[in-house]
């Protein structure tokens, strides 16, 4: 094993986010045809991609809902061309299109509802409980909250633990970073991960490209940088969630992601690979 495969095994995992949408936030429309979706979905295994993560509805600010045979005839094929290749997770709400993707080969529910932990607990395959305030459509509209990190932490504990207690072992919690939650919210769920890791459930954080970090990282001239411009601001967000603890970390851009975790991985570690320090 080489010292780069060695250090990836010990690092957090990345997963590739691929959205088969007209209407998503930073790609819409540029894989809803599936030869380019699946393309793009075997690209990120050829960057070091751990899970490829495959939605086929909008959860952006104010997305409208996509009907379930809509959604579903989105989904499967890609997940059944990318099954033999990587694992792959379905990014979903819908009870019936996390079954039918299950059957195509998803192993993992990439739930922003926080509500489908009864399908992978009778399917046998890992769930992932994200907080959200709201809905897509609704979720921006004046979210507020006394101690966002209280309470979202114990909205996904009380989620993870009936998870378990309903017969899900692989449990995730996401702290929803973007849905409903303001500007201040997201720095100060960044700022306090680790009481989020503390929580004893792996954690998964997902910043890729989102509006406040056009925001925070805005252009001179004081608007905000554009979403085809925030890879730095995206890199930085997620070392830094990855060296506060979390397991795993959802990007657009999965190579350089790839690479920040090799580095992260032995830094999280007592000693590196090989045992120098």
């Amino acid at each position: 094993m080489t010292v780069r495969s060695t250090l990836r095994a010990v690092s957090p995992s990345v997963m590739g986010v691929l959205n088969v949408t007209p209407d998503s936030f930073s790609d819409g429309g540029r894989y809803l045809d599936f030869d380019a979706a699946l393309a793009r979905g075997l690209d990120m295994v050829a960057e070091g991609a751990d899970i490829v993560d495959v939605g086929g509805e909008s959860s952006r600010p104010g997305a409208e809902p996509v009907p379930e045979d809509e959604e579903r005839r989105r989904v499967v094929p890609v997940v059944a061309a990318l099954a033999p290749h990587v694992r792959v997770s379905v990014d979903t709400v819908k009870p019936g299109v996390a079954e039918a993707a299950i059957e195509a080969g998803a192993t993992l529910v990439n739930d922003v509802s926080a509500r489908l932990s009864g399908v992978a607990a009778s399917r046998g395959v890992g769930w992932v409980a994200m907080h959200m305030r709201g809905t897509p459509r609704t979720m921006q509209d004046a979210p507020s909250y006394e101690d966002v990190v209280g309470e979202v932490g114990s909205f996904l504990v009380d989620r993870a633990r009936a998870a378990r207690e309903a017969g899900v072992s692989e449990v995730w919690v996401d702290p929803g970073i973007g849905f409903g939650k303001t500007v201040s919210h997201n720095l100060e769920i960044l700022h306090r991960l680790s009481e989020l890791v503390a929580l004893g459930f792996p954690l998964m954080v997902g910043t890729s490209r989102k509006s406040f970090l056009g925001t925070v990282a805005a252009r001179s001239d004081g608007s905000p940088t554009p979403v085809g411009d925030r890879l730095p601001a995206s890199l930085a967000t997620a070392t830094w969630a990855m060296l506060a603890g979390a397991a795993m970390v959802r990007v657009h851009d999965v190579a350089a992601t790839v690479q920040a975790a090799v580095l992260v991985g032995p830094a999280r570690l007592p000693a590196v690979v090989g045992g120098r320090r």
